[in-house]
């Protein structure tokens, strides 16, 4: 457990948006890396820092119900990944009319090295029963809720964090979700989920449950707030749909928003990602509707996380320069021009636009 001026020294770099329950950026510099320093993850929280008692519960429609312990969940075969997250609610500011959320720029995202056991072998361990539905998430955080629950019958004095994945997913070895216990080579600090979380990958940072102490197999769909209230698309032309895939992004890196450059050959540089699949193509214009051109995209050195690209601009011409990016991925899809407005303001991919001053 880390000590009030460790947990301030760990958080000094973010930008913080809330400080209870703590929520804060990644500072601009940190997508210049692969790999995000965990000084400079962002942190995404419901509730104040939990106590926990390091165990796992797994039950629910299980044949062999069990308990593990983090040492017993070392002592499983470990695996390491690099997996991008993103908060579902990253860009909700850049929406009109502003929704309700916390108030996120455009920095709720990093990449990290992960390391855990993989839930598939976890849940094979209980064995789940054969009319087995979703799969229940329950973190240890909990408390009064600081936004309003949208589910008629939830106490927002007494809430968990809990999440659910269907079981299919849950239990397919290809999906490789692990139980993690590890950041970066070292032990999960409090804020990233100590001491250990789930991490889904592709999936909106929802689903990486922190503090987690539960998971119960369900022979029904899972119905909760933080399932079917918040974490929902609430369009205003069409049924909800449940948060889930991240969608295709790109994002500048350099030359940074608002600054001046001299005029000459400039590389303009950024990251993508997608939760549906590698990013394929990104391009970039120089002027506020014009031609789109090409950029070079580095091919995955992973399957999880963010891709560099690259663009060489011809920056000779004086004054100030509008610098758009849109990515597209493998499955087809492509950034849009204006973020798709729900009420929850959620999965904001709307393509990126920085002013450049050349002199």
């Amino acid at each position: 457990m880390e000590t009030t001026d460790e947990l301030r020294a760990a958080r000094s770099a973010l930008q913080m948006i809330n400080p209870a329950p703590y929520n804060a950026e990644a500072p601009p510099a940190a997508l210049a890396s692969d790999i995000t320093p965990t000084e400079l993850h962002y942190v995404r929280s419901n509730f104040a820092l939990p106590a926990h008692d390091r165990t796992l519960e797994i039950g629910g429609a299980v044949d062999h119900p069990l308990t593990l312990t983090l040492d017993e969940l070392r002592a499983m075969p470990a695996h390491e990944r690099a997996v991008t997250l993103e908060c579902a609610g990253n860009g909700r500011l850049e929406m009109r009319p502003l929704p309700t959320g916390e108030p996120w720029g455009d920095y709720a995202v990093s990449t990290a090295r992960w390391k855990g056991a993989f839930l598939h072998e976890v849940l094979a361990k209980a064995r789940p029963a054969a009319n087995g539905v979703d799969v229940r998430f329950e973190g240890a955080d909990h408390g009064a809720y600081h936004l309003t629950p949208v589910l008629a019958d939830t106490n927002k004095d007494d809430l968990s964090f809990v999440r659910a994945l269907p079981l299919a997913h849950a239990a397919d070895p290809a999906a490789e979700i692990l139980i993690a216990y590890e950041m970066n080579g070292e032990p999960l600090g409090q804020d990233h989920g100590a001491p250990f979380r789930l991490i889904v990958p592709h999936w909106y940072a929802v689903a990486s449950v922190k503090w987690l102490k539960r998971i119960d197999v369900l022979t029904e769909t899972f119905v909760g707030e933080f399932q079917t209230g918040h974490y929902m698309y609430e369009w205003a032309d069409r049924a909800p749909e449940p948060v889930d895939l991240m969608r295709v992004r790109a994002r500048i890196t350099a030359p940074a928003a608002g600054s001046t450059i001299a005029a000459g050959t400039h590389t303009v540089r950024g990251k993508a990602w997608s939760g549906t699949g590698p990013v394929t193509g990104v391009d970039v214009s120089l002027t506020g509707a014009g031609e789109w051109y090409p950029a070079t995209v580095q091919p995955p050195s992973g399957p999880y996380h963010w891709q560099e690209w690259s663009f060489d601009w011809e920056a000779h011409d004086i004054g100030r320069h509008t610098v758009r990016v849109r990515a597209t991925d493998a499955a087809g899809n492509v950034q849009p021009e204006v973020p798709p407005w729900n009420r929850l303001g959620y999965g904001n991919n709307a393509v990126e636009v920085v002013y450049v001053d050349v002199i």
